[in-house]
């Protein structure tokens, strides 16, 4: 007994110790040196250029980008391309978790690692639902939601069938959905759901459709099942074939809930330059290569916003947010696909610029506000 019972203290030592060492690596292995600022020539059909040759000030840049790596931000990557030039590209290692995952661990970061980047997957989903609707394979944004679900619009009260599909797109349905409050985030519900409008059109309407804005990953998800029955494929499928195969992002992926469906809403892994070049893509409407592959009329349309958010002066239209800066004393507009923890795509059509930032400060409100102000600082070092 006496050996069985040292037996035990043993081995419960060494499970502690195991734990204590994996913990140890989780958080301090060591990462490789920050890289950048000079872009890397991948052949992944990006040209690379300088600063200064695009018309930006180059230490000004310089130091808008160390303004963030610098800090204890947990700013995994930044990248700037002008006149469709990349121009300036650094990363550094830092914790960072994928969604649904318990711990964060410390890793490195450069040009080939994919990043989980979140609710920036929403702004992809309505660039594949305006292609889809080029196709004729989803309703037009004019039309009610549950006219495509005939078992819902029966049994659906009044107001929740007078959700039109652009009152998703804007986040402005009306429905009583709330995401990331204790206690409740619906959107965290997606994951297992199997009927998922049935799941989102359960909510009651407390709002007139169209009328508040109200971040809704729900109706993303609705969006993204259109774009499924319409194509007749997953999404990531849909998006392979459509979107990214065309743009040479070849390392990316969709992860899926826990029924096999791509999760728009959260679920999308780029490499930062794949994602700079959907910045690209809609500074060019739509068109990449010399092949229009979004509508020039829908990359006009997400670019109106509709819906004043209440955060900062940012406003909301078609799953993209759209806010302002200075440049020279004048206002100029800025469009983004923003996702939890730092990951950004700011395009600035007026001055042909785009900016990604990747990061692992999830549910942090410093580094939310200090990627956002990254912005002014890349449109100050903007010479001409």
């Amino acid at each position: 007994m006496i050996k069985e019972g040292r037996l035990r203290r043993v081995g419960l030592v060494v499970l502690l110790l195991a734990a204590l060492a994996s913990a140890w690596w989780a958080w301090f292995r060591p990462v490789g040196p920050r890289q950048g600022p000079a872009p890397v020539a991948l052949q992944d059909g990006w040209t690379v250029s300088s600063p200064v040759a695009e018309g930006l000030d180059a230490r000004a840049l310089e130091q808008a980008v160390g303004g963030v790596l610098d800090k204890p931000l947990d700013v995994h990557a930044v990248l700037v391309e002008r006149h469709g030039r990349l121009v300036s590209e650094s990363y550094q290692g830092g914790m960072d978790h994928s969604v649904y995952a318990l711990v964060s661990i410390r890793q490195g970061f450069g040009p080939q690692q994919l990043h989980d980047v979140r609710s920036v997957g929403k702004s992809i989903t309505s660039l594949l639902y305006g292609i889809a609707l080029r196709e004729g394979r989803v309703p037009d944004p004019s039309a009610r939601v549950l006219a495509s679900y005939p078992a819902l619009e029966r049994t659906a009260s009044p107001e929740s069938r007078a959700i039109r599909i652009q009152d998703l797109l804007d986040m402005s349905s009306g429905l009583d959905w709330r995401e990331g409050e204790p206690g409740r985030d619906d959107e965290l519900r997606l994951f297992w759901r199997r009927d998922v409008p049935g799941y989102v059109f359960s909510r009651r309407v407390i709002h007139a459709p169209g009328t508040a804005f109200n971040y809704n990953g729900g109706g993303t998800a609705v969006l993204a099942d259109l774009i499924t029955r319409g194509a007749g494929m997953p999404l990531d499928a849909y998006a392979r074939q459509r979107l990214f195969a065309p743009m040479a992002i070849t390392h990316w992926a969709w992860i899926e809930d826990l029924h096999g469906r791509p999760m728009a809403f959260n679920g999308l892994r780029m490499r930062p330059r794949d994602l700079l070049k959907i910045g690209q893509l809609v500074l060019a409407h739509g068109q990449w290569d010399g092949r229009q592959l979004a509508p020039a009329t829908w990359i006009d349309r997400s670019m109106q916003p509709h819906l004043a958010t209440g955060v900062s002066d940012f406003r909301y239209g078609s799953q993209w947010w759209s806010g302002s800066v200075r440049w020279h004393g004048q206002p100029v507009t800025w469009h983004a696909a923003f996702g939890n923890g730092g990951q950004r795509l700011f395009v600035l059509p007026a001055l042909d610029l785009a900016i990604v930032t990747t990061a692992g400060a999830y549910d942090q409100l410093t580094t939310a506000i200090a990627v956002n102000r990254l912005v002014q600082g890349v449109v100050d070092s903007v010479r001409e």
